[in-house]
């Protein structure tokens, strides 16, 4: 059975003090080996609407999402394509990740809760150190080595692809 294809705008959002932000989710498909709730970690965005661009559906996500509607959109430094299925909906995701920084670390998720179909716990800024060394599940794998290199400053040629972990 083929996944319905869903094209997706998310944001690698840091503030100035190059911590990223990240939304923790339940899976209500996938467990923990103990059978309890699988916990995941990812970033803000979501569904290009028709019409939209990638750019614009990630200004509207951060938007929805977390109050920044002022949010500037920079490159796309990463991408991640395939079947993901820790969402109520798995879909085969085509997704592209825009670099956002925040001039603060101001948030408003109170409009959170009311655009997700999956259930949420919250929001929490990471540093760089945080990511390398949690056990906690962030999707998708890799993004920690991303954020290590936007953050050193360097640039890159092509954005980084990136894979989901492994169910």
């Amino acid at each position: 059975m083929s996944l319905p294809v869903r094209h997706i705008a998310r944001a690698i959002v840091l503030d100035p003090a190059d911590r990223l932000l990240l939304i923790e989710y339940v899976s209500v498909h996938a467990t923990r080996p103990d059978g309890g709730p699988l916990h995941f970690w990812f970033m803000p965005g979501g569904g290009l609407e028709p019409g939209e661009d990638h750019v614009t559906a990630c200004a509207r996500e951060l938007g929805e999402e977390i109050g920044r509607g002022d949010a500037v959109i920079g490159p796309q430094v990463a991408s991640c394509d395939g079947p993901f299925h820790l969402f109520k909906q798995s879909r085969d995701a085509r997704e592209r990740y825009f670099l956002v920084r925040l001039p603060d670390d101001r948030i408003d998720t109170s409009q959170l809760a009311a655009t997700e179909d999956n259930p949420l716990v919250g929001t929490r800024w990471w540093t760089l150190a945080e990511l390398q060394a949690t056990q906690a599940r962030i999707e998708p794998a890799g993004l920690a080595g991303v954020v290590a290199h936007v953050v050193s400053g360097m640039t890159q040629a092509a954005p980084t692809v990136l894979n989901w972990h492994n169910p």
